[in-house]
């Protein structure tokens, strides 16, 4: 699969061979307390899907058009109606314009992190970043405020996690899948499908040795975090393993046909069919990546060509499969880049691009006590800045973690006892719930 690297150089691995851990070599369980320890390079809703667009998706080419503008400005694209009437998005995401009625736009979103790493984590969070503090992401606070079952996880990262747990400490890790789905295949993970014909019998034999041996040193481990982050690692690892409806539920072959088939075939469609799976299981916090959108160069055709189509499939076929399935109304949907792109269209290319923009952006937001079929903020007639008072990510954090029924004013204490607020400075968006 095509990799995906930002033009600051950080590149995101989109996904490693799918496959599966030697239950006598490098488990699950193994692989995840060496990758957390950094070893390897009460609302309506009640679950969630985080979705991140990374690079920055062009506001003035999905959700934000200016038909308007200036040619310099306003680029090829054209607004379509949506089935909510005075409500238009690009001509190149008819499928969402369909379902219109089941999320919010919010427009005029701003701040002013334009570097990808930063802003990443700006909007992982919903604080921005200081050097002194490491906040944890969403799904980190919902693993520890709202916990899973205990036969599947609380948290899971298709393929990967932008931002880890924070000051939270790594017990709150998701479980990262290192792969996405191919429609119509059944979807292993690291050391959930057992491999070599090892039987469940086997894997119970070694975790009685490994509960015996654990006894012994459970003295020297009492107060260290991290070896109580690794502890819950396995535990979750096992728990996975000898669990039917955990393995069950990252089984995407088992969906009809016609039911996945509304997702797309693609990568990016399937890990969204995943991600329904995942909370019908009883997840709480499921992250789905859709990357490329750092378009210096070629935006128009890349957009045209292959984003916004795997955009429009992938996001209207969860929001309607949601609904389907009766589901929508319990999870709280969240979409986002990290910035917006520069309005004024440069001429490095034939065609043109656009650059980092934080100072205006947009975000989606579904599912839960939102109100679809609406937009909340205004940009100015060139998509430059906000025409009113913006809305922060700080804003939309909270109104998150409200849809959520968690209180983003919430104070955790750190290591060293420190009271840190969830959210420092954002305020509930309340038209998103009116």
């Amino acid at each position: 699969m095509k990799l995906h690297q930002t033009c600051d150089g950080v590149r995101r691995r989109d996904m490693l061979k799918l496959g599966t851990l030697s239950i006598g070599g490098l488990t699950l369980a193994g692989y995840n307390k060496l990758h957390a320890a950094g070893k390897v390079a009460p609302g309506a809703a009640e679950r969630a899907i985080f979705i991140e667009l990374p690079g920055g998706p062009s506001h003035m080419d999905t959700f934000d058009l200016k038909p308007n503008a200036p040619d310099t400005h306003r680029g090829s694209f054209n607004p379509i109606s949506t089935n909510v009437p005075g409500i238009q998005i690009s001509e190149h995401l008819p499928k969402l314009a369909g379902c219109m009625d089941k999320f919010a736009i919010l427009r005029g979103v701003s701040h002013t992190l334009a570097a990808h790493r930063l802003g990443r984590e700006y909007v992982n969070t919903g604080t921005k970043p200081i050097p002194a503090l490491e906040y944890p992401s969403f799904a980190a606070v919902m693993s520890k405020e709202k916990p899973s079952p205990t036969e599947v996880p609380d948290a899971v990262a298709v393929p990967k996690a932008s931002q880890g747990p924070g000051f939270l400490g790594i017990r709150y890790s998701p479980l990262e899948t290192n792969g996405q789905p191919s429609f119509g295949r059944p979807f292993s993970v690291r050391g959930i499908s057992l491999p070599g014909g090892v039987g469940i019998d086997e894997v119970n034999r070694r975790q009685s040795l490994l509960n015996k041996l654990d006894r012994r040193f459970s003295e020297l481990e009492k107060n260290d975090q991290l070896l109580d982050g690794l502890d819950r690692f396995g535990d979750q690892a096992y728990s996975m393993i000898t669990s039917p409806k955990a393995r069950q539920a990252f089984d995407i072959s088992q969906e009809p046909e016609s039911f996945a088939r509304q997702f797309g075939e693609d990568s990016f469609g399937q890990s969204c069919l995943l991600s329904l799976r995942l909370v019908e299981s009883g997840v709480r916090f499921v992250t789905v990546q859709l990357g490329g959108w750092d378009t210096h160069r070629d935006n128009f055709t890349k957009l045209k060509d292959t984003n916004l189509p795997r955009l429009d499939a992938g996001l209207s076929g969860l929001l309607n499969g949601l609904e389907q399935r009766g589901l929508l109304e319990s999870t709280a949907i969240y979409v986002t880049g990290e910035f917006g792109r520069t309005p004024k269209i440069n001429t490095r290319t034939a065609e043109g691009g656009r650059d980092h923009y934080p100072r205006c952006m947009f975000m989606l937001m579904a599912g839960g006590g939102v109100n679809g079929g609406q937009v909340i903020g205004e940009s100015d007639d060139t998509a430059s800045g906000p025409r009113h008072e913006g809305i922060s990510p700080d804003d939309v954090a909270a109104s998150f973690y409200k849809n959520l029924g968690i209180d983003p004013t919430l104070e955790y204490n750190s290591s060293t006892g420190r009271p840190i607020t969830l959210v420092r400075d954002g305020q509930v968006i309340d038209q998103l719930f009116s």
